[in-house]
């Protein structure tokens, strides 16, 4: 199937691993955006956190990043400084963002990615520690 998806990763991510290839097993190649060694700009970041539904803050992540030595806990930082610190240390961009014509999700968890997918999924998927998340029709488990 080609339609347009584009996933934010990290390929040291088990999550943002696991969403890749459920999009992978839906039939589609996205466009994979290595976020650490390419991030977006600040106008992508902005609108891909607008589109998702969530905060800045939301959109952040804090463990295995500085967050907590950048004081980012501090609930008086504004948005554009939460942003300020996401471009200059792209750790802090939580993963994995897909977008496709269906949406915009944070796929934490992964699965939430099934989401903004088009139903072509071929066949079941387990994730990486051993969770089935579509049986062999390729149907969501719930």
């Amino acid at each position: 199937m080609t339609i347009d998806v584009t996933i934010y990763h990290n390929p040291e991510c088990g999550t943002s691993r696991n969403t890749l290839a459920m999009i992978q097993n839906a039939g589609i190649e996205p466009n994979v955006i290595e976020y650490l060694k390419n991030p977006p700009s600040r106008e992508q970041l902005i609108k891909v956190i607008a589109d998702a539904g969530l905060s800045v803050r939301e959109a952040m992540r804090e463990k295995g990043t500085p967050y907590a030595e950048l004081g980012l806990d501090n609930p008086d930082l504004t948005d554009e400084q939460l942003l300020d610190a996401m471009l200059k240390n792209p750790i802090l961009i939580n993963r994995p963002f897909v977008i496709t014509p269906l949406g915009t999700r944070l796929s934490r968890p992964s699965e939430l990615v099934l989401e903004i997918l088009p139903e072509t999924h071929q066949g079941a998927f387990t994730k990486e520690d051993g969770e089935q998340v579509l049986d062999a029709g390729g149907k969501r488990i719930v």
